[in-house]
């Protein structure tokens, strides 16, 4: 639900003139006309830019002076030719999120490719394989986050979900810090920029839901249940393509259209939750892949992913709202026939706390929490947004129409039947096991003891609003494919991390101890990814896509990123069909630069004698 904001709507209108009339936000132009043609060649050039952004003036590593940079827009079937000049005194790079390519053309440095040195340009050519929206960014140092990022899309061959407009929607995260000085800053005190902690008040009176017990478990474990992100709004300004809320973007409609926004999020580190209030979305794409078509009224979406989405407005201006997962900001944008119309904009809501479940931890009454996770479809208790128990719908009572908050604590079969999933699919899986007795070594800092699937569940923050919001089960592939094949093995990854060291890694293991995961041209492997952590971790895999196992059978969804919540358990298929070297990590920039970051490496299969 929207609400006005008189107080401060009189300053915003006039903040939002003064800063039009002094030139704040020069936009690329994809955000402010129709979006350019498709073509096979392309010339980019990395440069640093001094320019106003987000009220101020910053020195950012632009591409063709534009941030973000320009839409790079390529056709199915054809061979794509772009020509990338450096300008910067250091080197630099760009890869391209999602796409499959041959590995010398991935853009990550000391992997397949040297970089791009100072003053020279490399020449990326590939030929286009795939359609849908997708975005290009610097993986050298820490440079994403001073601006080297852009959308790409790619026309297929066939639209399979007509529309009659397309809209990009590019959100960003943008410092006036210098990114190695948060990252010095965090090394120190993991959680500097964390403005939301709970106080003594808080945890005397339990106002925000949680008891003097639970504090006092969180006190014993040194962690902090209000620990969702590690660079916040108390240093960042939030940004939809370019523009802040002070002076926020307009895509333009005509009533009646049928409008596909490609909603990509290429911040550095920032989950967002997206909503239209007042208008339905269309899900039809994840990462580029078309889906069956679910709608919904708000979605999460993590690092690196992208969502299209269908919206039908009416004749009249909505409001485009991206609230920061741990609520320390958000960023707005306007829908609108013309130019000059507004919306109401919603508040912000009340940042959610973490609980002992979110942790995998064991806890007397909690249902699914004793390894099976709920597969046998039995009630229990689960912990609501505050660490509060919730209620257990029994069986038979209707699920499959029950509204969304009556769900809050059903089992996992519970929610996944209420999405049409059929049981059978789900018990194939096998009930989820407790953690094993690895603690991962001294730089992890805690395990899930009891981890779960959590892919029919609301992510944290979202599991009480009173409209439907997006999950990963809720995703289904177009089209039925073709049986690949059994797995030959299972790989399990335990996601790892210490944050008051501020270190992250796999399996408790920097890269330099363990820096390749092999895998046989041709070979069909389970990847399970265990949360050991308190965060939600963006896990990106180069080159290939993943299965996500949720319950659809042969129309599991097609993914090359996968968000992973805290004590979480989820399994994936990989099919290794294509050899080289391919970067693994999480897509969160600094986790992935303090050693959550591994090689995943296809090798010939010797009986088939393939080479490339």
């Amino acid at each position: 639900m929207s609400h006005p904001d008189p107080p401060f709507a009189s300053r915003r209108r006039f903040l939002q003139s003064a800063a039009a009339a002094a030139g704040l936000i020069a936009l690329p132009g994809w955000a402010t006309a129709a979006l350019p043609p498709a073509q096979d060649e392309w010339d980019l050039v990395i440069e640093r830019t001094r320019r106003p952004i987000a009220q101020g003036r910053g020195r950012l590593i632009t591409v063709n002076g534009q941030y973000p940079g320009p839409l790079v827009r390529l056709r199915e079937g054809s061979e794509a030719v772009l020509r990338v000049r450096n300008t910067l005194d250091e080197w630099s790079s760009i890869h391209w999120h999602g796409l499959l390519l041959p590995p010398g053309m991935d853009g990550v440095p000391g992997v397949s490719f040297a970089g791009i040195p100072p003053g020279e340009t490399f020449e990326y050519r590939f030929p286009v394989r795939q359609s849908g929206t997708y975005w290009y960014h610097s993986h050298s140092g820490l440079q994403e986050q001073l601006g080297l990022a852009g959308p790409l899309v790619i026309d297929g061959k066939a639209e399979l979900e007509p529309f009659d407009r397309e809209l990009v929607v590019m959100l960003t995260d943008w410092t006036f810090r210098d990114p190695a000085r948060i990252m010095a800053i965090l090394k120190k005190n993991a959680g500097y920029f964390n403005f939301q902690k709970r106080t003594v008040i808080d945890a005397l009176t339990g106002r925000d839901g949680m008891g003097l017990a639970d504090t006092a478990r969180w006190g014993r474990m040194r962690m902090d249940p209000t620990d969702l992100s590690d660079v916040t709004g108390a240093t960042y300004h939030y940004l939809i393509n370019g523009h802040t809320s002070v002076a926020p973007w307009t895509g333009l409609f005509v009533p009646g259209e049928r409008v596909r926004l490609r909603v990509i999020n290429a911040g550095a580190m920032t989950y967002f939750d997206l909503r239209i209030p007042g208008l339905p979305m269309r899900v039809v794409s994840a990462d580029g892949v078309e889906v069956r078509p679910v709608e919904v009224d708000e979605l999460r979406i993590a690092v690196a992913e992208t969502y299209d989405v269908i919206i039908e407005p009416k004749d009249q201006a909505y409001t485009l709202y991206a609230e920061t997962m741990d609520r320390s900001g958000h960023v707005h944008a306007t829908l609108a026939p013309k130019a000059g119309m507004v919306a109401d904009v919603p508040r912000r809501r009340r940042r959610p706390l973490l609980s002992m479940a979110d942790m995998g931890m064991s806890m007397d009454g909690m249902g699914g929490m004793d390894g099976m996770d709920g597969m046998d479809g039995t009630a229990g208790v689960e912990r609501g947004p505050h660490g509060a128990s919730l209620p257990v719908p029994h069986a038979g009572q209707g699920m499959a129409i029950a509204p969304p908050a009556d769900l809050r604590g059903a089992t996992y079969m519970q929610r996944s039947a209420a999405k049409g999933i059929d049981p059978a699919d789900l018990s194939s899986l096998g009930a989820v096991p407790p953690h094993g007795p690895e603690a991962h070594g001294p730089t992890n800092q805690t395990v899930a003891q009891q981890p779960r699937r959590r892919l029919a569940e609301r992510p944290l923050g979202l599991d009480d609003v009173p409209w439907r919001v997006l999950c990963y089960a809720d995703l289904e592939a177009r089209e039925v494919r073709p049986d690949p094949g059994p797995v030959s093995r299972d790989i399990e990854i335990h996601l790892t991390g210490h944050m008051e060291r501020y270190i992250w890694s796999f399996n408790g293991k920097k890269f330099s101890e363990d820096p390749f995961i092999e895998l046989t041209y041709g070979e069909r492997v389970r990847i399970v990814y265990v949360n050991d952590t308190m965060m939600n971790h963006p896990l990106h895999l180069h080159g290939m896509f993943v299965e996500i196992e949720n319950g659809r059978g042969l129309r599991r969804p097609l993914k090359h990123t996968v968000s992973v919540a805290p004590a979480e358990r989820i399994s994936l298929l990989v099919t290794a069909d294509e050899l080289g070297d391919w970067a693994f990590h999480c897509h969160l920039l600094m986790h992935m630069d303090m050693g959550m970051f591994r090689v995943v490496r296809v090798r010939p299969n010797a009986m088939a004698g393939r080479t490339r």
